[in-house]
């Protein structure tokens, strides 16, 4: 589902002067770049959260059951289902266009600081560090 982040640390793009009202909001349904998931993003308290809407493989092909977070290393949570599950904590503005703050691995049941930069009307770069090693992939808006 999402790569763990551990390609070297990549240069956010700058704002190409983009002025329609989604290039300046996170707010909306992203892709994610393997396609694999749709994240719903929206504003929460001062900064924003975003969970998981939908996934290409949302069966457990071994249990024939939803898909859960298995590899959360918190038995109550590794029941939880994914379809739904919280992305984001602690989310906050940190610079125009741009929130920091963790998110949580469902790869590795891991949580990573990170960052999350609208760079276009229709492109979202959400990075993500372990230590001094950082990388990240760029997520597109989902339909509209």
């Amino acid at each position: 589902m999402f790569r763990r982040f551990a390609i070297p640390f990549v240069v956010l793009a700058a704002l190409l002067g983009a002025t329609s009202a989604h290039a300046q909001s996170a707010d909306g349904t992203w892709l994610t770049q393997a396609g694999d998931a749709r994240v719903k993003i929206s504003k929460c308290g001062g900064g924003i959260c975003g969970h998981i809407v939908w996934l290409r493989e949302p069966m457990d092909t071994a249990t024939g059951q939803p898909a859960t977070d298995t590899k959360n290393p918190n038995p109550a949570l590794a029941r939880r289902p994914m379809i739904g599950l919280p992305l984001f904590s602690g989310m906050q503005p940190s610079a125009p266009n741009k929130w920091s703050g963790q998110i949580y691995n469902a790869d590795d049941g891991s949580t990573y600081a990170s960052s999350i930069s609208v760079t276009g009307a229709d492109s979202l770069r959400v990075e993500g560090c372990v230590g001094a090693l950082c990388g990240g992939e760029t997520w597109t808006r989902a339909g509209r």
